[in-house]
């Protein structure tokens, strides 16, 4: 029997920060749950980022992951405080990660979209299509950060596939 593995794949953001949970032990990958935790910007952001990481431990409370997958920090160069501001949102979900005793695995966005699409410059409409496809979704996800957490998680499944 294949080992258990429950991937929960994160898309770190201020403002909505997506998760799924990928049950990548069978033959074909299932979703087991995708969505997103949501701020709202009028709120000061330490309260945003507690809400971030008390959302994100519940998730992960009740689905115990075997490991946190996760898109690395990206953003363009001449804008210096949007990376900063991520990174706060990518900190809080790193932290509830290791006060659940989670291990981590980051890849770059270049990656992910590879990984999934074989090209890795695809458009966010080309991955949300490789993940209904990958999944046998009926629809794409709704959500760009649902889709690019579902991706992230399928990339690291991929990633102990290549390894195995």
């Amino acid at each position: 029997m294949a080992e258990n593995r429950l991937i929960l794949g994160i898309d770190p953001g201020l403002v909505d920060t997506g998760y799924a949970i990928i049950n990548g032990s069978g033959r074909v990958p299932v979703l087991q749950e995708g969505g997103l935790i949501r701020t709202n910007r009028k709120v000061p952001l330490n309260f945003r980022l507690k809400e971030i990481y008390d959302e994100l431990v519940s998730v992960i409370r009740a689905k115990t992951p075997t490991v946190m997958a996760m898109e690395d920090l990206f953003t363009d160069y001449r804008n210096p405080s949007t990376a900063i501001l991520m990174g706060h949102a990518r900190g809080v979900c790193l932290l509830a990660a290791a006060n659940c005793g989670l291990a981590v695995m980051s890849y770059s966005p270049a990656r992910v979209k590879k990984s999934l699409t074989g090209n890795g410059r695809a458009s966010k409409e080309q991955v949300k299509a490789m993940v209904r496809v990958t999944l046998g979704l009926r629809e794409e996800p709704s959500s760009e950060h649902v889709a690019d957490a579902i991706a992230v998680a399928l990339c690291h499944l991929r990633e102990l596939s290549v390894r195995d």
